[in-house]
């Protein structure tokens, strides 16, 4: 399939954080687009500024005439929508080109330099970094992110066609559908196993993936992880490696050391040694690529992250309010410990929302486990998402599993009541539903009381 005879792309879940940057992609090459979302969000409204036409009803007269010609339009899904969606079983019977996200995201990535950023964590902070610090070393590049970049104040970074950023995204399987030139995997913990099934189907998809690469190509692994390539790790000895770490008023200072060289004196911003892992692998396919080590330097200290990645809210002497996108056990022990190491002294409240009924079974005694650490914790319902609840998988079986004395399972009417009750300095919200919701609200009621 040929995009450029394409004339129109219609996306069925044009709001989702992946989809929506596509839809960006499209509109920057002068096609038209328009879409479905169940619901209007930020997302959606900077779409329709773009002139995108979204409408949130699931129906077939929804649909703009121009896109019913199965001939010059392109409709594109994500697994997330039902089976039984109109709109989209419409077009699946009408006889038009319909493919999944990551499938578009291949055909787009087939004829550039393709970096591929794989990895059950980091993927977003990771290629956010990447698609920077290339933009800022003036390549041609561009990146299609799973967040909305700081700097760029968008989920698309666009300098050129040549080279491509992309996440290439476990979950369903989806990054076999890459075939990149320089490739990273960040970490290979057990997730999604309402697909995969058990762990060791996920690590074949992993291996899968790493033959994915071109055979002239090059792949990264984070030392450690059971796959052979390029290695690079923090204070160890790997191909590339942190050393010398110093923070430096709440900043990174730190030295690289290359497989040819040292890189001395970088800084970055961003809190966590996980994301010094991810900033780390980042300028190392940087590097790998051509990008001069002194740009890349400047890009690297330029760098403000993602929203909903450890983003601060509020930041003051009296209280700090933090929200992080942490939705698995070891995200959120990523989280625990980059609070520790800025506040080490300070009473920090975790609101955690659960995303999904079958990962919360899946890895309940972990979950207690990280959320044990924190000195209070507020618990809100399991997000659904795309799934029917599981008979005695509830907040409430999590909640008593977690070891700790000051704990609670709250709604979200009660929520702000019971931050006030807290003594807590640091405020945490954690999750991948719809959390990010009520991130506005506390932002807004603290901010009134500081």
């Amino acid at each position: 399939m040929k995009l450029n005879s394409i004339h129109n792309v219609y996306f069925v879940g044009v709001g989702g954080i992946g989809m929506s940057a596509l839809a960006r992609y499209f509109v920057a090459n002068g096609k038209s687009v328009a879409g479905y979302d169940k619901t209007p969000t930020d997302i959606t409204a900077s779409l329709e500024d773009l002139g995108v036409a979204v409408h949130f009803e699931d129906g077939i007269a929804n649909i703009p005439s121009e896109f019913k010609n199965a001939e010059t339009t392109l409709v594109v899904f994500t697994p997330a929508i039902p089976k039984d969606h109109a709109e989209l079983n419409y077009f699946k019977a009408g006889g038009f080109q319909v493919l999944k996200r990551s499938q578009i995201l291949g055909l787009i990535t087939e004829n550039t330099f393709c970096l591929a950023v794989a990895g059950t964590h980091g993927k977003t902070t990771t290629t956010s970094i990447l698609g920077h610090l290339m933009n800022v070393c003036d390549v041609p590049v561009t990146a299609f992110l799973g967040g909305i970049s700081e700097n760029y104040n968008s989920n698309l970074i666009l300098n050129g066609t040549e080279v491509s950023v992309v996440e290439a995204d476990e979950f369903d399987r989806s990054f076999l559908t890459l075939s990149p030139d320089l490739a990273c995997i960040t970490s290979m913990d057990a997730d999604h196993l309402d697909i995969y099934g058990d762990a060791s189907e996920l690590k074949k998809s992993f291996e899968e993936f790493s033959k994915r690469v071109k055979s002239n190509g090059k792949l990264f692994v984070k030392n450690g992880l059971p796959i052979s390539g390029i290695t690079y790790g923090i204070e160890d000895d790997a191909d590339y490696s942190v050393k010398n770490i110093k923070i430096v008023n709440g900043t990174y200072v730190f030295d690289v050391k290359t497989p040819t060289t040292v890189l001395e004196n970088l800084e970055f911003n961003l809190p966590g040694r996980h994301n010094l892992s991810n900033a780390l692998i980042a300028l190392a396919m940087a590097v790998e690529y051509g990008c001069p080590n002194q740009q890349l330097a400047k890009a690297l200290a330029s760098y403000k992250g993602v929203k909903r990645r450890f983003t601060y809210q509020i930041k003051t002497d009296d209280l700090v309010f933090i929200d992080d996108y942490a939705h698995h056990p070891e995200e959120i022990n990523a989280v625990y410990q980059a609070v520790r190491e800025m506040y080490p002294s300070k009473k920090v409240l975790a609101v955690f929302q659960p995303h999904l009924f079958s990962r919360t079974r899946d890895f309940v005694d972990e979950f207690a486990a990280s959320l044990a650490q924190f000195d209070e914790l507020l618990l809100l319902d399991i997000y659904p998402a795309r799934e029917l609840p599981i008979e005695g998988v509830t907040a409430q079986w999590l909640l008593e599993k977690v070891n700790n004395n000051n704990k609670k399972l709250v709604s979200k009417t009660e929520l702000l009541t019971e931050i006030h009750k807290s003594e807590a300095k640091v405020i945490l919200t954690i999750g991948a539903g719809d959390i990010g919701e009520e991130v506005k609200r506390i932002k807004k009621e603290f901010s009134v009381a500081n």
